[in-house]
């Protein structure tokens, strides 16, 4: 979190999260798949929507953007740059730094592809505020997204881009999934001690209808499966004992889409 900015989770359909972030004055929107709670939220905080960032194509991602321009008809669009959409925006990719000057942030355009081709995240680091991450379903709590266009090889070249980044990194991606998430990973790896801890906090959590996002890359390091492709414990599990990180990490995909 920016000291000087306030970052939302808004509800969405059954479990997508689209990311309000806000000075008290200014407001960008990250993913939203459906205008209506969006614009719900802008009237109650009285806030001035200036900028949309998506992070890739599938609908219930970008459906609501139409209706938020014919609301607020200048406002600025971010969208992959290798997918074409039906409204006006700026194409974005990897190395470029895109600057909200109303909302005094700034943020890097990583490419993610994986989930889809198309994939990228919003980045933001500084030594005196921190880093947050905008990833949409490229990761998720304890978990990654489906390989609906991507291969298994992008898909963990893109995971271990965001590995990468400072542990200390809040996560926020774009749906609720966290708890099934662990329920699986403990499938694979239970005995792993921070996973059973972070089972019950986030079960805490949602029994008081709180989200368990933001996540950090700390916290993914220490429990997601996806990130533990080298853990001997989840090499046993799936009985790649001498496999790949990339037969490892493959094989604990098909497993999760199965499960």
């Amino acid at each position: 979190m920016i000291a000087h900015l306030q970052i939302i989770p808004i509800p969405a359909f059954k479990d997508n999260y689209i990311w309000l972030i806000h000075n008290s004055i200014n407001a960008a929107i990250v993913d939203p798949g459906d205008a209506e709670p969006v614009l719900a939220y802008l009237k109650e905080l009285d806030l001035h929507l200036t900028t949309i960032l998506i992070t890739h194509h599938h609908q219930d991602h970008i459906g609501g953007v139409n209706s938020l321009i014919e609301t607020f008809p200048d406002v600025k669009i971010y969208a992959p740059k290798f997918k074409h959409f039906n409204f006006k925006h700026h194409e974005s990719s990897e190395g470029e730094c895109i600057i909200l000057d109303d909302l005094k942030l700034d943020l890097k355009v990583i490419d993610l592809p994986g989930h889809t081709l198309d994939h990228i995240a919003y980045f933001h680091h500084s030594a005196l505020t921190g880093s947050l991450l905008f990833c949409g379903d490229t990761l998720f709590g304890a978990g990654c997204g489906r390989l609906f266009e991507g291969t298994p090889e992008q898909m963990l070249a893109s995971l271990e881009k965001l590995a990468a980044l400072p542990p200390e990194t809040a996560i926020y991606c774009a749906h609720e999934y966290t708890l099934h998430n662990i329920n699986f990973a403990l499938t694979l790896e239970p005995n792993n001690p921070e996973l059973l801890e972070r089972k019950q906090a986030t079960i805490a959590l949602r029994n008081e209808q709180r989200p368990s996002l933001p996540s950090t890359i700390a916290l993914e390091l220490s429990t997601n499966p996806f990130l533990r492709y080298r853990s001997l414990e989840i090499k046993a599990s799936l009985g790649q004992k001498d496999g790949t990180d990339i037969q490892v990490f493959s094989a604990t995909r098909e497993l999760k889409n199965r499960y």
